[in-house]
């Protein structure tokens, strides 16, 4: 699929500011799009939106089809009458530059079962219909999901291989029994996801009125312990306990000299493929309805996937397995059209990674902190770019330009300053500049950037399990944020939005 000509901002919505400890789909959602408008951009790249488990990663979520309720806004449910202002005295938390998620989940919990049980004690029958519908249209993941989280958190949240038998394995007599004593549990979950749906799709038909496209992102990996492995363990490498066999990961390279050990369990892609790519294709159409384009995270992985056997302690020890490859993407063509994804090629690529991505003429991403720590030759730097592609200044593994520039070997910073003809006193602004004026087709800047932003607003250390997905900024920052520059930018490369 062919992207026009454009730029945009990526930004995950937690780092949006709120009074309730994190970001939501509110009003400061609203503040942001307008950012958006005002600088000529069309594009808001988010990170993905899945209900997230332990340390707060998007990128380990308790499923690949639902929502983060807690991107649920209350002050949205006071506008819907869900909410009484009164009831929001003493609930508001700083408005600081890291996400308070503990205190923001308390609250938010308590607003919600109000709200909740306010929508079930005033429904009427448009509203009841149009749960009905989402329900319906959701069928797939929908009861699967709220039935795993209420199975978690009568659990004590524990993962799910270690629950009672009856239940890690799904136990018919047990569920059914479960279901009966969990009425109101499960229509709770249902309600949240409903809600955020909801909410999620109005922000996006403002964004689209607007001529802004949001382009998603999603994980090729689950998380062992989320809904789709509990409900599907017949496509994952696990055993009758639920216990992982074999994990994914990646082997050493630029990010950590151990690799990285994910822990997702491997899919049993010869299953999958028996079973028509179902999972796969509804995930697809799901998130192709979520989003105008998808970042599909490490696409090498439907190629050729790093397996390693769960009982290893990194990513060292491991081998390459051959992917799905074009099996899967054709199927998904033939059920669901044309693919709007951006593919995550990063790392080391093999011919086949890349005649796969240019078979479905996916653009790549460029990255422009990687640009300077070789020669002229170098993939990274503009010069080198083809058109379908997407450039970054860097993504939410990288640290900001800032950060990278100052932490950067000499030689770097050096071949850095001579490339953009500048003193590197403005490094992030020379590289925004670098990507705006190249051949890319998009060009996608972290926040942080035009903030002028050093690593202390980092938001991910890949490797590592503290302290991550943090960032947030207040709405001073993006009021002192230079439009005009970008503007300015964004007209000189013809990529404003007019």
């Amino acid at each position: 699929m062919k992207f026009p000509r454009s730029c945009g901002t990526l930004l995950h919505p937690t780092s949006l500011p709120s009074k309730y400890g994190m970001g939501d789909l509110g009003n400061e959602a609203l503040e942001f799009i307008r950012f958006l408008t005002d600088t000529g951009q069309t594009i808001w790249q988010v990170l993905p939106l899945g209900p997230t488990g332990y340390g707060n990663s998007p990128y380990a979520s308790y499923s690949a089809f639902a929502g983060n309720h807690y991107l649920i806004s209350p002050d949205i449910l006071v506008n819907k009458g869900l909410l009484k202002p009164d009831e929001m005295n003493g609930a508001l938390l700083p408005v600081t530059t890291r996400a308070d998620y503990d205190a923001s989940f308390e609250l938010k919990n308590r607003l919600y079962r109000l709200a909740c049980n306010r929508f079930f004690e005033n429904i009427t029958n448009e509203t009841e219909e149009q749960l009905n519908y989402f329900k319906k249209k959701n069928s797939f993941w929908l009861e699967n999901y709220c039935l795993f989280i209420a199975c978690s958190k009568a659990h004590g949240r524990i993962p799910w291989n270690q629950w009672s038998p009856e239940f890690a394995q799904k136990k018919k007599r047990a569920i059914d029994k479960f279901k009966s004593q969990n009425i109101e549990e499960i229509q709770y979950q249902t309600w949240l996801q409903f809600e955020f749906f909801n909410q999620w799709y109005a922000l996006k038909n403002v964004a689209n009125s607007k001529g802004i496209r949001v382009v998603g992102d999603i994980p090729i990996f689950v998380d062992y312990n989320s809904a789709d492995v509990w409900g599907n363990p017949q496509f994952f490498e696990i055993d009758k306990q639920g216990n992982r066999k074999l994990v994914a990961g990646v082997p050493p390279d630029y990010f950590s000299e151990t690799g990285q050990l994910w822990g997702n369990p491997l899919y049993k892609w010869e299953v999958l493929e028996k079973d028509g790519f179902s999972w796969w294709v509804e995930r697809f159409r799901q998130m192709f309805e979520l989003y105008d384009a998808i970042r599909v995270d490490h696409f090498r992985g439907f190629d050729a996937y790093w397996e390693v056997d769960a009982r290893e302690k990194t990513a060292i020890k491991g081998k390459w397995i051959k992917g799905p490859g074009e099996k899967l993407f054709n199927t998904i063509k033939e059920q669901l059209g044309e693919l709007p994804i951006i593919a995550e090629d990063l790392g080391v690529m093999t011919p086949s990674v890349e005649k796969l991505r240019d078979q479905f003429n996916f653009p790549g991403m460029k990255i422009l902190q990687f640009a300077f720590n070789s020669d002229s030759k170098n993939g990274f730097l503009p010069h080198n770019y083809i058109q379908n592609c997407v450039v970054y200044t860097g993504t939410h593994d990288n640290d900001t330009t800032i950060g990278w520039y100052q932490t950067a070997p000499d030689h770097e910073q050096h071949r850095a300053r001579e490339y953009t003809n500048g003193n590197g006193l403005e490094i992030h602004w020379d590289l925004i500049r670098l990507g705006m004026l190249s051949v890319a087709d998009q060009a996608i800047f972290p926040l942080q950037d035009f903030m002028n932003l050093d690593t202390t607003h980092r938001m991910n250390i890949p490797g590592t399990v503290q302290n991550n997905w943090l960032w947030r900024y207040t709405p001073e920052m993006l009021q002192k944020v230079d439009r005009n520059r970008i503007r300015y930018l964004a007209e000189l490369s013809n990529r404003f939005n007019n």
